[in-house]
Parts: structure tokens; sequence; C-alpha cells
């Protein structure tokens, strides 16, 4: 058995955790168990987000067949490496307060029999990023406006503090003393354009493009250089009642701003005709909450993170119970709430939510009861695994890209932020050659970190969060001609954002 105690740093401090509780009761059910110890993972982690897509306790299967191998081919296993069947995952900042043994053993149980334990599936196993937590992500963007009026709060307040880094006027003010610093030279050697154009990718409620508008317009008049009069802002999100509430928000400034509704991991889609000519690209908190896959390297082999929706059986029976519907129902009910959204569920499904609040009611409590399974499943090879897929004239990028990041030390998971990844290389496609990305946003900087700590998924409101892979980006942006660096953010300490800059490499 091989045992993956991550949150270390709280073995020590004025609270420690006591590292028997979590850890004692598995063994001791996985040794009365018939498992095979020689091929189990225990792993615990400290899963931080209070509202998360995790048991206490979950059994993941490692299979040792990759998917694209013909079932009667015969299983190779690499000399030198592990051999694992099965990882139990032990959420240990919840496992005091399970009764952890005997919740081990019935989960066991069930594996060795081939149950389910009454949960009801929503999905069958696929990659992570195609998962239908994406698609509860995308209905909350799409109809957030019912969302908050049944919450009654805005999304920003679910953030830490209430709000987002992004509205720092020093910060801002910062960012636009370097615009200015590039287009002076430019102007005087008479190479700068008469439009001088701003993008922000998920403007949220306009906060943002406020402060940095008046900080713009404030500073350009004491420099003196009509700057602002050259000036196109463009807001871009995917929720267009987001864009509609940032409107308002910047209505002083609209002679300068334009908004348009898009993909975030396709923004030259919308905004092709802008290639080469932005000077500014800046995102806020858009990246963690884009669709991932995530990849593994265990005991010399590499796999794919499989994942499968589904709703506990205690759960499920008080959903069907609320939607007057049976639990074997509930998948198709779930399913045409994420595909009509919760006005039109009223008019389809009248039986089941009398109105539009119920059907938000139904929506918030599906959201809050899904959880996801998980198994790994061996990748045939990373040449085969496509990270993003060709677009708007880019080749795909391979998943070969990971291989200095998997193959660099102990055994590691990591997310492969797909969505992220496809809007990072999109969009540095948009950039005047001397241009900036600016991305602030939850990035994990060092590979050993994610062998330390959880890093998602979690849920924030009625959307997913998940951290960034920073070395992979970079990765990828040394390979377009674009040096990348991460600092801590600048304004605020202590906070666990962090400011990405993307340049064209010198």
């Amino acid at each position: 058995m091989l045992v993956d105690f991550r949150p270390h740093s709280r073995l020590r401090g004025t609270t420690p955790i006591d590292i028997t509780t979590a850890l004692v009761p598995v063994v001791e059910a996985l040794s009365e168990d018939s498992t095979d110890l020689s091929k189990v993972r225990l792993v615990c982690d400290w899963v931080q987000y209070k509202e998360n897509f995790r048991d206490v306790v979950a059994l993941r299967p490692i299979l040792a067949r990759p998917e694209r191998l013909p079932g009667n081919d015969p299983v190779v296993v690499p000399a030198g490496v592990r051999d694992d069947d099965l990882e139990v995952a032990v959420d240990v900042r919840r496992s005091a307060k399970l009764p952890l043994k005997e919740h081990t053993a019935e989960l066991l149980r069930e594996r060795a029999a081939g149950g389910t334990d009454g949960r009801v599936l929503l999905e069958g196993w696929g990659a992570g990023s195609r998962s239908c937590i994406w698609s509860f992500n995308a209905r909350y963007w799409a109809d957030l406006a019912l969302w908050e009026k049944s919450t009654g709060r805005g999304y920003e307040q679910a953030l830490p503090g209430g709000e987002s880094d992004a509205r720092n006027h020093d910060a801002a003010r910062d960012l636009i003393r370097k615009l200015f610093a590039v287009w002076d030279p430019l102007a005087e050697a008479g190479a700068l354009p008469e439009e001088l154009y701003v993008v922000e990718l998920g403007v949220g409620n306009g906060s943002q493009a406020k402060v940095f508008l008046d900080e713009f317009r404030a500073l350009d008049a004491e420099h003196g250089r009509g700057y602002y009069r050259r000036l196109h802002y463009l807001m871009c999100d995917y929720s267009q009642h987001v864009l509609d509430l940032a409107r308002e928000t910047v209505a002083e400034h609209l002679a300068h701003v334009s908004s348009f509704a898009l993909d975030a991991t396709k923004p030259r889609t919308s905004l092709g005709f802008l290639r080469w000519k932005v000077f500014l690209v800046y995102i806020s908190n858009v990246y963690d909450n884009l669709p991932t896959d995530e990849v593994a390297q265990l005991g010399g082999r590499t796999y794919q993170v499989q994942t499968r929706a589904y709703l506990p059986a205690e759960e499920a029976r008080a959903l069907a119970e609320q939607a007057n519907t049976t639990p074997e129902e509930l998948p198709a009910l779930v399913h045409k709430l994420l595909r009509l959204g919760p006005a039109l569920l009223a008019e389809a499904a009248p039986t089941h939510v009398a109105d539009t609040d119920a059907a938000v009611a139904f929506w918030r409590a599906a959201w809050s009861a899904v959880r996801l399974d998980e198994r790994y499943v061996p990748l045939a090879g990373l040449d085969l695994y496509e990270l993003t897929p060709a677009s708007n004239g880019e080749p795909a990028v391979s998943g070969e890209m990971l291989r200095p990041l998997l193959e660099s030390g102990a055994d590691v998971r990591m997310h492969v932020n797909n969505g992220a990844l496809a809007s990072f290389v999109d969009s540095l496609q948009l950039l005047h050659p001397f241009g900036t990305l600016i991305c602030h946003d939850l990035f994990v900087t060092d590979v050993a970190a994610y062998r330390a700590n959880f890093r998602g998924p979690g849920k924030y409101d009625g959307s997913v969060v998940n951290w960034v892979n920073g070395p992979l980006l970079a990765h990828v942006g040394r390979r377009h001609g674009f040096d990348v660096h991460y600092a801590p953010f600048a304004h605020r300490s202590g906070g666990n954002i962090v400011t990405m800059t993307a340049q064209v490499r010198d």
C-alpha cells in the first residue's frame, strides 16, 4: 500500500490535525477487506472548498488498459512501475465527522458486489472537460439574474472578501502608465495606430472596466497625449445579462466602449478583426471557471482522470420529492433544465416545477447535490491526446506539452485547463507586437504545489472553480514566441491571486 498524505503543513501549528483519525480507520477497513493491499493507493487531501464535488471517502478505480487498446490485446505493464488498481481518497477536513471505518468498509463491499450505493448517475464516464458540471456552469452564467434573485446576493459576494481584485485603482493606474510608456515612443516615431484597442475578457458587472476607464481618462488628461479620444475598450463576456449590467456601469464612457457576447475559449471567433491590433488583453478570474481535464503520473504510468456526475441516494430522493418525480427520472429532468433553463422548464414540465421560482429552487438543490465519481484510465500516448483542438487556423496543442511537467519528479495529478489554454493561445493572436496579456487568477506556479494541496474542482455559488496550471501555460506560451511570467498580485497581500503577464519574446 502507498500512502500519500498531502496536507502535511497542517500537521504542525497551534491546531495541528490528528493524522490517525484520517488514516487508521481507513487502513483498518482495507485490512479487513479482500482487496490486494499491494495495489492500493491511500490519498489524503484537505478539500478547502466547503461546497465541492467530493464525498468524504471516495474509491477511484485505476484501470490497466488504455481505452484505445482493443479489449483482446494483452496489457503490457512496463518494468519498474507500480501496477495499482485502486485509489482510496479521503477528505481530511471532514473525516472526523464520519464513522470512517464503517463508511469505507461499506464502500468496499459495494465495489466488490458491483453496486453503486443507490446513487443516481447523470452521465457516463468521460473526460472532465466534457462533464455536465460545465453545463451547470454555463447555465449559471446564462441565467445569472434568476440565480441572484433567488439567493438575494450578487455573484461577486461569493468571492473571498466579497469583491474582485480587478477593481483595484492602484493596479489600474500602474497598468495604464505601462501602456503610456509603450505608446509614447511609438507615437514619437509615427508608428502608433490611430485606434488604440483594449480587450477585457470576463467583464463581470463592469466595475473593473469603470475603474480602468475612469483612471485612464484622468491620467490621459495629465499626460496630454489625447489617448482617451482614440481608445476603444471592448467588454467581452459569455453572459448577455452580465454585459447589460456592465454597460450600465460604464455609461459615461459608452462612446469608447463596445460589448461582445462570446465564448471565452475562442475569442478570435468574434474578435478576429483585431488580430495583431490589441495593446492589452485583460482577464480576471476567468481561466479558473473554464472546462478542464485532469491527468496524472502514478507509479511511472500516465493516466487521464475520467469523471461522471451523480446524485447521492439520499439527496436524489429528496430532490425527486421536491420535483414530484422519481429518482430514476431525475437525470432526464436535470438535463432538460440544463438545456432549456429554469424559465422554459416551468413551461415544459409544469407537473414537476410549478413556476420559474420553483424551477430555480430545483436547479439550486440539484447543483448542491451533484458529486463526481472519478477513475484513472491509462493514456495510450501523450501524442494522441489533444489539449486543445485546432481552431481559427491554429493547430491543436499536443499532449506532449505535458511531458516535462508529468515527468518532473514524484507522482503528480494536475489540471490541463483545456478551456483556459485554448483561450490563452487564441488571445495571443490578438496582441499587437508591443501588446501585453495580463491575467489575474488562481495560478499554480510550481508543479510541486499539485503534490501538496487540493486545487479543485470546487463550487463558487452556482459555478465551477479550478486552479490554473501556470507552468503549462508558460510552456505553451514560450512555444508560441511569448515570455510568460507570474508574480503575486501586487496591490493586496494575503490572497491567492497571482498575476500572469505574457509579451512577445525579445
